[in-house]
Formats: C-alpha cells, sequence, structure tokens
C-alpha cells in the first residue's frame, strides 16, 4: 500500500548536489529560422513538424505549400504519433524538492476543504512517484492571499525567499496550488533561483508517464496546450529582447501570432485523432450492448485497490496492479462471472485526485463516457488511509460535476477495500461491503451484491421456461442459463434462465406458444 502519511518527512536534509539555478540566455545575431526553433523549451517549436499545418516557415524565410488538409481528415496512426512528439515537462535526472504547501487561511464561511496535513502527503506521493525526484525539505507555510501574485504575504514570502536560498541542496520547487499563472511562475524562480512547478504540471508529467494507449497519449496532448499557451508568452517575450522587428519577413504575422496559431492547428489536430478514437469506442461499446453484457464502472480515488479488486473478481492473471498513483489511465475492460453465472464487464477506469486540474478531467472526457454508460458503479474506498471520508467527498464531487444519470449515482455500491491493514474493522455506514482485494477477504459477499444489483439496475428477470431441446442452444447464446432439468419423454426441458427483457421479447417471437 502507498503509505502516504508516512511520505510527510518535513525538515529532512540530503547532501548537497548541483543547485540548478536559472541563467539567462545568450543573446545571438538575429536569425528567423533559429529563433523560431528556439521559442521555448517546452513550448511547440518545430515549425516544420507534422502539426505545423504546411504552412511554417523554410529556413529561406519562404512558406512550405499548404495543402495537408488530406492528411489531417486521413491521418493515420503514424501521423497521430508525430502529434505526440514534444519536449519533457520537467528536468530529468534526480531532483531534490522543496515542496511548499500554501496553508489556506479561509475567512468566515469559508471551511477549509481539506487539512494540511494530508495534502502535503499527497503531494509528497506525487513527487516520489516520479523517477529520481525525492522531497529534501516541506514548508507549510500560512497565506490569506492565495490568489495574489506571490501567493504569500510580505512577510511570509521574504522569509520563505531566505530559507529557499539559503538551502544549496535544493534543485526546485513543487508549489502545492492547482496552477500557477505565467507571471506567478516568472516571479517566484527569479525569487528563489530555482525551477518552480505547480500541481498541474507534476500531475500532468505522471499522465504523460503512464499513459500507454494512443487515447491516452492524445489526452495527455490536449491537457498539455494550456500548458504550452502559458509558456508562450514568457519565450516570445525573451526573445524580443534586441530584436528590432517582432514580425516574421513582411507576412504580417507576429512571432507569438504564429506560435498561437500552430497551438491552435495542434489542438484542432488532437481533437481529431481523440474524435475518430471516441467513434471506435461508440462502436464498441454498441457491440457490448447488443451482446447485452452488464458493464460495471470501477472507480475510486487513485491507488485505492481498483486494479487489485477487479483482478480478484475476475481472477485474471495478465492483470498487473502497480502501487503507484495514476498507475490507470487507459480505460480496459475486464470479464468476470458473477454468482448467478451472469457474465459482467468489469471497466477499469482513471482514479480520482483532490484538487484535480480541470484541464485534465476535460481532456479525459471520453474516457469517463464509460461511466455515464454503465449499468453500474462500483466505489472502491481505501479505508485504511487516515483521510478516507475527504477522499470519498472528492470522488463523489467529481462524479456529480459529470452529470452522470440520478438512477446511476443513487445505485452506486460502496466497496471498503483494504481491510486487513485496519484490524478488527467493521463498517458504522449502511449499506457498504468491507473487503480486502489484496487477501480475498469478502469477495464472495461482494459478488453476491453485485448479482442483485445488477439485477435491479438492468431490469433482468429470472424465469423458469419449458422449451424444446432445439431452443436451449438458442437461450445458453442470448441469456444466462443457471439450471436445465431435461424432461425425456417429452424433448424439453425446464430451465431457469436470467434474461433480460429484450431477449425474452425476442423467445416469445421465435418460439411462440
Amino acid at each position: 500500500m502507498w503509505a502516504l502519511w508516512a511520505a510527510v518527512r518535513p525538515g529532512l536534509r540530503l547532501s548537497r548536489v548541483g543547485r540548478s539555478r536559472l541563467a539567462p540566455r545568450a543573446t545571438a545575431p538575429f536569425c528567423p529560422a533559429r529563433a523560431l526553433a528556439a521559442v521555448g523549451r517546452r513550448g511547440p517549436v518545430n515549425l516544420e513538424g507534422p502539426w505545423s499545418g504546411g504552412r511554417g516557415l523554410r529556413a529561406d524565410g519562404g512558406r512550405s505549400s499548404a495543402g495537408d488538409e488530406e492528411e489531417l481528415e486521413d491521418a493515420d496512426e503514424n501521423a497521430e504519433e508525430e502529434l505526440l512528439r514534444g519536449e519533457p515537462l520537467l528536468p530529468a535526472g534526480t531532483q531534490r524538492v522543496c515542496l511548499v504547501h500554501p496553508d489556506v487561511k479561509w475567512g468566515p464561511g469559508k471551511p477549509q476543504m481539506t487539512r494540511a496535513e494530508w495534502q502535503v502527503a499527497e503531494a509528497t506521493a506525487l513527487v516520489h512517484t516520479l523517477d529520481g525526484w525525492s522531497v529534501v525539505q516541506t514548508m507549510v507555510v500560512s497565506t490569506k492571499t492565495p490568489d495574489k501574485k506571490l501567493i504569500f504575504g510580505k512577510g511570509n514570502f521574504e522569509h520563505l525567499t531566505e530559507k529557499i536560498r539559503g538551502s544549496p541542496h535544493i534543485t526546485c520547487v513543487f508549489l502545492n496550488v492547482e496552477r500557477m499563472a505565467a507571471p506567478t511562475k516568472k516571479e517566484l524562480e527569479a525569487a528563489w533561483g530555482v525551477e518552480v512547478f505547480d500541481r498541474f504540471t507534476i500531475v500532468l508529467h505522471i499522465f504523460r508517464c503512464n499513459a500507454r494507449t494512443r487515447e491516452a497519449r492524445l489526452q495527455v496532448a490536449l491537457a498539455e496546450i494550456p500548458l504550452h499557451r502559458s509558456n508562450l508568452i514568457k519565450d516570445v517575450a525573451h526573445l524580443y529582447r534586441g530584436v528590432g522587428s517582432r514580425y516574421i519577413m513582411g507576412s504580417g504575422e507576429s512571432f507569438m501570432q504564429l506560435q498561437q496559431r500552430l497551438l491552435r492547428e495542434k489542438e484542432a489536430k488532437i481533437r481529431k485523432a481523440l474524435d475518430r478514437l471516441r467513434k471506435k469506442r461508440h462502436l464498441l461499446r454498441r457491440q457490448r450492448t447488443r451482446r447485452e453484457f452488464p458493464v460495471i464502472s470501477v472507480v475510486g480515488y487513485t491507488n485505492c485497490g481498483k486494479t487489485t479488486l477487479i483482478k480478484a473478481l475476475t481472477g485474471d492473471a495478465a492483470i498487473q496492479p502497480r502501487d503507484q498513483l495514476f498507475a490507470t489511465l487507459d480505460v480496459t475492460a475486464h470479464a468476470g462471472t458473477l454468482p448467478s453465472r451472469m457474465t459482467v464487464l468489469y471497466v477499469d477506469t482513471i482514479g480520482f485526485l483532490s484538487q484535480l486540474p480541470h484541464g485534465l478531467i476535460e481532456s479525459f472526457s471520453a474516457t469517463l463516457e464509460d461511466v455515464a454508460h454503465s449499468d453500474l458503479i462500483l466505489h472502491v474506498r481505501d479505508i485504511s488511509h487516515p483521510e478516507a471520508e475527504l477522499q470519498k467527498c472528492s470522488v463523489l464531487s467529481t462524479l456529480r460535476g459529470l452529470q452522470l444519470p440520478a438512477p446511476l449515482l443513487d445505485s452506486m455500491v460502496e466497496i471498503h477495500n483494504k481491510v486487513d491493514l485496519v484490524p478488527g474493522y467493521s463498517p458504522t455506514e449502511p449499506n457498504v461491503v468491507p473487503v480486502s482485494a489484496l487477501r480475498g477477504h469478502g469477495l464472495q459477499e461482494l459478488k453476491a451484491e453485485l448479482d442483485a444489483a445488477v439485477l435491479k439496475a438492468t431490469g433482468r428477470q429470472i424465469l423458469t421456461l419449458r422449451v424444446r431441446l432445439a431452443q436451449l442452444s438458442w437461450l445458453h447464446k442470448e441469456a444466462t442459463v443457471q439450471e436445465v432439468d431435461v424432461i425425456p419423454e417429452d424433448g424439453a426441458a425446464d430451465v431457469r434462465v436470467i434474461i433480460s427483457d429484450s431477449a425474452y421479447g425476442k423467445f416469445r417471437k421465435l418460439f411462440p406458444g
């Protein structure tokens, strides 16, 4: 289990490594082609790349031919791969992080949503998810002005700056806010002398590292667009220093306008690629509907044990859970059998997080569509977590934000997972099922609960039908056959089945009498 609570290690200091200072770049003689290629270490810079719309600049300053509209319409997998190429969002190699958490002191009537200790523990776990990154110092700093440019009041900001400047082992700062504005980032980096990252950038980088399928990678690329836009102002402003003209060889288009256009074109191409994948997903969903497999979406806070539970329920040895935040980004479906012999599909979904940046939720909306089209939602909770109740509130808030059908939310089954880590645990809430997915405790009770919930949610009936023996194969294909009592002398059988209304209608039509 990911021990978030134990991850808080305030005051930990390690030996000194090279300090990553922000040095000014040398100003080279102005050359449009080289200058454009230099814009933005983390922004879109390759004007002759696959997302330039065929209208980028050649090295001689002229325009390349436009005419890739047909390519846009018929983009294949290779073209989509080109869209995914980009600079890393975070520096590579070992990083020793100073975690700064603004402890917001709300006024009357504005209660704090979460406790600072939990937010710090979660932020620490995010950092430790990154290969080679570690938190070497933690600072919780009070603020009444989180929306101001420098986040903190003057006195606290000066004290914070002094501590960071006086700690040469720190190579970067993780400011635990959802999103920094570009001017804020610039001011903080100038004051502290190291790079500063917000929650959006850290989480987005983790998403990029964990995305496996084309769809997930495209969704991450789409979520990166706002980050590129915010970096664009800073990078182009740097480019303008010492340059006489802001326009490209009489084109009437400034560097900023060019970069903004290229970003819009890239965004449009990514959305088109996602639309194609969304149509394929819709087709697969229709095929599942035709076969009438009940679909159970498994949701929960990140690292609550969703994948481990699905592996336990299905017995699928190919599923390999990872003890890591956001280990699952790609929606996968796994078939399992309930005690009634009914086959269901368990859909594994992306884990939720408190204050998950809105841009990430929007980018992954196509993935979360599967939740809206499921028959039942299974909410898995890590009941051993010290802030399990706050995690529950975060998940429910996100689900409500997806505007799911009310009956789907009302019928949700709540699972208390990891009870093996809480000796003597007994749920105090009604209508919950305690389990240990890892140890196998409570799985039979859970399957029985799912059986009843699926029957209710899908409107399936349990019937005993007398049929001719030749009709048995049809029932095995279109319904769940529980029991067959053959009557040889009549060439018939009494069959106990679980059958949907539509399948029963087909049966009556095909085999009247």
